[in-house]
């Protein structure tokens, strides 16, 4: 009998703040890896960054994508 893996979709996000970045990406970073220890995750299938941005085309977010397996 063989085991079903199980693929799943984590987003996370984070509000860049100008002379604050560095500061935001490493708890961004630090908030992805307490959820894998937390949840087990057995395999990364991807990690993907994108900005957001406001009105005047100005960077002010940064969303992360995980897919993973369980």
């Amino acid at each position: 009998m063989t085991e079903r893996k199980s693929m799943k979709v984590k987003t996370f996000t984070t509000e860049l703040r100008i002379f604050k970045t560095i500061k935001e990406l490493k708890g961004l970073d630090e908030e992805v890896n307490r959820f894998l220890k937390k949840t087990g995750v057995k395999r990364i299938i991807s990690v993907s960054d994108t900005s957001t941005t406001d009105d005047t085309g100005a960077t002010i977010g940064l969303i992360r994508v995980l897919a993973y397996e369980t």
